[in-house]
């Protein structure tokens, strides 16, 4: 037993209040049966809750669940689990003196079960789980909110933190995690956790950019409709500008299609990409957590009674390692697939650009045989250069991300 573990079961026989010390080197291992009955845990899950293993052994895993997480977390987690799916959530755990401790749990089915990893949180995310968990249980507790109104109402409020789903949310949160872990403990990330760290942070820069491109098409949809009040009042000679106009009009229509086709519902180009992203590097960092979890275990084989179980978790965490590192290798054909298409789709918006520009230069050739009103055509004109000169910096922009996303997901498939 080391100083700090002396240290600790010192605490925990004394203290009653407050949060239980642990470092960030310190991982949870648990595996449960189907109905989340404990069967085998490893030594920090121990040492940290304060329960002897024959406590823990046979009983529930909400054993170590606190009263101030709220219910509408664990539905939210057991809903992913029962499905057969992998989750991640913020939890707040207590320990058998009454003390609390935080960790961020990695879970996900195996055969006859489920295990979780856990780590302690440090990346700052966590003081807006709290102040949301904080609000599901008021609406549990004063407002009779069921686990399943306080499970929707958690993915209502991770939204209104900017993610498209929970997904989404777990993904970043366990990245974050990560990354902060890493440079509290002088360590780096991995290779490929670095590669589609980039791709993760790269996918929601084209979002920037759509939606940029979408308020500059906004803002220049008024220049048709001032051409035609201008064509109004210049009645029969006119009547070029109008027809310019309505064309012009035509083309930021489709422009504005475009991005919307491109960006919104689940099966478009860019939410394939994401969530495949995403996928990927969920299934990376859970799987950086399994590796070093199995190393881990080698300490608790020697010092552990019954050592066929720390085997035998050991051989089961090195396996499922393995497997989510080639699932999210997988992951790369669809982002392979809809980088391309993405390319292509560009140069589609390109040519309306293109279009753009010969309404433009017929607008000129307008603006220079009119008299007296000219003055007013050429500031059309202006307006439509900047407006044109901005959409190609975004799609150039676009173009370069892309390029980001491709040569990453080459080198990831190089590594595999």
């Amino acid at each position: 037993m080391t100083q700090h573990d002396s240290q600790l079961m010192a605490q925990t026989r004394n203290s009653t209040v407050g949060e239980v010390p642990f470092e960030l080197k310190d991982l949870f291992f648990s595996r449960t049966d189907d109905r989340g009955v404990i069967i085998h845990g490893n030594s920090v899950f121990r040492k940290i809750s304060g329960y002897m293993w024959e406590e823990l052994k046979g009983a529930p895993h909400k054993v170590v669940r606190h009263p101030d997480m709220p219910k509408g977390v664990f539905q939210l987690y057991w809903d992913k689990l029962k499905a057969g799916d992998y989750v991640a959530a913020y939890v707040k755990n207590k320990a058998k003196d009454g003390r609390y401790y935080w960790v961020l749990a990695v879970a996900w089915p195996i055969a006859g079960g489920y295990i979780s990893v856990r780590v302690k949180p440090c990346c700052g995310l966590l003081d807006k789980v709290r102040d949301i968990y904080a609000r599901l249980r008021e609406a549990e507790t004063e407002q009779g909110a069921s686990p399943t109104r306080s499970r929707d109402m958690l993915l209502a409020e991770v939204g209104e933190l900017g993610f498209a789903s929970y997904e989404g949310f777990m993904t970043a949160a366990l990245a974050q995690e990560l990354e902060a872990r890493a440079q509290r403990m002088g360590s780096k990330l991995g290779p490929r956790q670095m590669r589609f760290q980039t791709m993760a942070k790269t996918i929601l820069q084209i979002r920037e950019e759509t939606d940029r491109m979408t308020e500059i098409i906004k803002a220049i949809r008024t220049v048709p409709m001032n051409m035609r009040i201008l064509a109004s009042r210049l009645e029969n000679a006119g009547g070029p500008i109008s027809a310019i106009s309505v064309n012009y009009g035509s083309m930021l229509d489709e422009m504005a299609a475009w991005v919307r086709s491109f960006v919104e519902g689940e099966d478009s180009t860019y939410m394939r990409m994401l969530t495949t992203i995403q996928q990927g590097q969920f299934l990376v960092n859970a799987g950086s957590l399994q590796a070093e979890m199995s190393a881990i275990f080698q300490e608790d084989v020697r010092h552990a009674a019954a050592k066929d179980d720390v085997l035998r978790d050991k051989e089961t965490l090195i396996a499922e390692e393995i497997a989510f590192q080639k699932a999210a290798i997988d992951a790369l054909k669809v982002v392979e697939i809809e980088a391309t298409r993405l390319g292509r789709s560009v140069l589609d918006m390109k040519r309306y650009v293109t279009g753009l520009s010969s309404t433009r230069m017929m607008c000129k050739i307008e603006s220079a045989a009119l008299t007296g009103t000219g003055d007013s055509l050429a500031g059309i004109v202006e307006q439509l250069d900047a407006g044109q000169d901005e959409i190609e910096a975004r799609l150039a922009r676009i173009v370069e991300l892309n390029t980001v996303i491709q040569s990453n997901t080459a080198m990831l498939r190089a590594m595999s």
